[in-house]
């Protein structure tokens, strides 16, 4: 046989094989893009090291904020004027704390969130990668449209498979703690006598403002995020954001989420305190916090809110971008 013209056909047919593998077959899956099966395999791991990373990012970040997020809390629950009003300021509640129960007293309550932030974190950053990869143009960005919805998918998942009970959960010990005679005695007895006197219901109280604070916060700060990401790479989706940049930029995500929806996390609060039974629901809280303490009442625990949502954005996006560069190098 002419080996010229075996030499022939071997160059054509090795041309069409890559012609074949370098070509997505599936238009409507962008991610499918340079070889259909590495890519597809690719598509299913971004959702998995985004769990991952994101779960340990979550137990890292809590473990730092803690204090700002009790603060914040134990201002939210003070009432406004006479007996139930208890602390002057921010200030005035971290001594007091600190005076009555040592310095670890700001951290009553860190069990809760630590179950509760590793899953948490999962879920938001495995959803958004989930559906941020289904999401993507055929140049692998996204839209304003759908940066928000990314972000608002990703806020849902984790409102209801994790925050609502973990923050019920955890509005609770604090709100305990106020008490002259705390009744819980932990995690695990605090958790059965909630489910005890109250029913599995008793660890989703506030369901709808929990989800409508989450699904808010993440569209927010995913797409305050993606877009400054965006406009530091300048078009150039391979070039690298350094980490202080991501932090910064986190910082300014998490202000923006702070301020965009701070009275849903009031309400939120509000609905899930041992005293939540004042309330018919959400609606009937809005109104009595509105006539008893007057609309600035929704702002309430802002100012320790803003400086643990920015510190605690910037930390969290520093730390799993940081994950994530590292599952690029050693699982492909």
């Amino acid at each position: 046989m002419d080996p010229v013209w075996l030499r022939h056909q071997f160059i054509q047919e090795t041309s069409l094989i890559s012609s074949y593998n370098n070509k997505n077959p599936f238009p409507s899956r962008p991610w499918l893009q340079n070889g259909s099966v590495l890519a597809a395999a690719g598509a299913t791991n971004i959702g998995l090291k985004g769990i991952i990373a994101g779960g340990i990012t979550g137990g890292i970040e809590i473990c730092i904020t803690y204090p700002t997020e009790y603060v914040k809390t134990q201002l939210q629950l003070d009432g406004k004027s006479g007996a139930g009003k208890e602390y002057t300021g921010i200030w005035d509640c971290v001594t007091k704390t600190v005076k009555t129960r040592g310095f670890f007293g700001l951290y009553r309550g860190l069990s809760v969130l630590l179950y509760g932030s590793i899953p948490k974190s999962a879920v938001r950053f495995g959803a958004f990668e989930s559906v941020k990869k289904r999401l993507v143009d055929a140049d692998g960005n996204l839209n304003a449209q759908r940066k928000l919805l990314a972000g608002l998918c990703a806020g849902v998942c984790e409102a209801i498979f994790a925050v609502t009970p973990m923050e019920t959960v955890k509005v609770k010990f604090i709100n305990d703690q106020r008490s002259p005679n705390p009744k819980f005695k932990g995690f695990f007895h605090g958790v059965s006598l909630i489910v005890k006197e109250n029913g599995f219901k008793g660890v989703y109280q506030g369901v709808m403002p929990t989800i409508l604070k989450q699904g808010s916060n993440q569209a927010i700060r995913f797409f305050v995020m993606e877009t400054l990401k965006d406009w530091y790479r300048g078009g150039d989706n391979n070039k690298n954001v350094p980490k202080v940049v991501v932090g910064a930029f986190g910082a300014c995500a998490g202000a923006a989420s702070v301020f965009g929806n701070t009275p849903v996390d009031v309400v939120k609060t509000r609905m899930q305190g041992l005293e939540a039974s004042k309330y018919k629901s959400s609606i009937d809280c809005v109104i009595q916090v509105w006539k008893k303490e007057g609309p600035l009442a929704f702002y309430k625990g802002t100012i320790p809110r803003l400086s643990r949502v920015c510190l605690d954005v910037a930390i969290t996006f520093m730390i799993y971008d940081s994950f994530m560069d590292l599952f690029k190098k050693i699982w492909p």
